[in-house]
């Protein structure tokens, strides 16, 4: 018997719909995107001009010569990045309010309050050469107001020397309680980019500072006697912490100050020196390294000038000498920090018992 071929299967009809279609019960499928039209030229002119106008808006990386050195926080890269991740943040949204927040520090002045993060301008009143390489220098402050520095705190003052922007860490050296201005010592260096830029300055110029920055703050009455050992300009943050020791009458904490200078007419601030040394609590000596004879010193000054340099044993003898077990303050150059503070543990001093500035 002959089999049958199977009755033909009825296929279903083609069904177009917007946006689907259905074929032998195939499930249905996306509608392919509808192709956009091309950009004008106008629309394309326009694109480029707003991403030309977002490049402009990016926050500029720092020069290596831009940040200190000093450990500051924030730090100008800490502000690069900062500003950076919200210029990405406000390109992404399209939205340029959000870069709002940002000012340029020369639209900044010195009725302000300071700031760690924004350049604030200080016009120069006056400008004294107190050695052969180093000045003192005043800024002004608005009324009588105060910089609002805590004792030992620093500095950042931003210079443009060809074009070149520098920044360097400064602390400045007069009283926290001065009223209507604020003192800086600024020693000058013959190849220094920095010291061109002061070099430059005269009265009544402006110059940006921002801060307050350091770890180190002097809380009165916490140590039993501060030792400490400055080598040239690192005596700056000694100064203001010694003096708000002395101005303070509640304040019986005990001082060894110790100045590193190469000669005896390279001694920073000796009136300030004198004038420390009468009090009850204070003592000073000095370490000069090109010196050799006491002779040719002044009477004041023989019995407390060492002649060398500070090294090892007269460190352990400045420790013996303090009245109560003393806690170390330490400014100077890289290498004599260095130097210090291996000559501090040595003299049996604990790494918690001291601080680099």
């Amino acid at each position: 018997m002959l089999a049958l071929s199977p009755p033909l299967r009825q296929f279903p009809s083609l069904l177009v719909e917007p946006g689907r279609c259905s074929l032998l019960g195939v499930s249905e499928v996306p509608h392919v995107k509808k192709l956009t039209a091309p950009l004008t030229m106008a629309e394309t002119e326009e694109e480029e001009e707003d991403a030309e106008a977002w490049l402009r808006l990016k926050p500029v990386e720092p020069l290596p010569s831009q940040c200190c050195g000093s450990g500051c926080s924030p730090c100008v890269f800490d502000l690069y990045y900062r500003d950076l991740e919200r210029w990405e943040t406000a390109r992404a949204r399209n939205d340029r309010s959000l870069l709002s927040g940002k000012q340029p520090p020369e639209n900044q002045s010195c009725s302000a309050k300071l700031s760690p993060e924004t350049f604030l301008a200080f016009h120069i009143s006056t400008m004294e050469k107190v050695t052969k390489d180093t000045y003192l220098v005043r800024f002004t402050l608005p009324g009588n107001s105060r910089l609002g520095l805590r004792p030992g705190q620093h500095l950042i003052l931003r210079g443009v020397v060809d074009g070149l922007e520098i920044q360097r860490a400064y602390t400045p050296i007069s009283p926290v309680t001065a009223e209507g201005y604020f003192d800086v010592l600024i020693k000058c260096y013959q190849t220094g980019l920095m010291s061109q830029y002061v070099e430059s300055w005269r009265t009544g110029d402006t110059a940006f500072w921002r801060g307050p920055f350091g770890s180190f703050l002097y809380e009165p009455k916490k140590y039993g006697e501060l030792l400490m050992l400055a080598a040239g300009t690192g005596l700056a943050p000694m100064v203001p912490i010694l003096q708000s020791i002395t101005d303070n009458e509640d304040d019986e904490t005990f001082v060894t100050l110790v100045g590193c200078f190469k000669t005896f007419e390279g001694i920073y601030l000796k009136t300030f020196f004198q004038e420390q040394a009468r009090f009850w609590n204070v003592q000073t000596f000095f370490v000069l390294s090109q010196e050799v004879s006491p002779e040719q010193l002044p009477w004041s000054y023989r019995d407390k000038t060492h002649f060398g340099r500070l090294g090892q044993e007269l460190v352990a003898e400045l420790v013996a000498c303090c009245r109560r077990k003393p806690f170390t303050l330490v400014c100077g150059s890289p290498a004599f920090n260095e130097d210090m503070a291996r000559c501090l543990l040595s003299a049996g001093l604990t790494e918690d018992s001291y601080f680099l500035f």
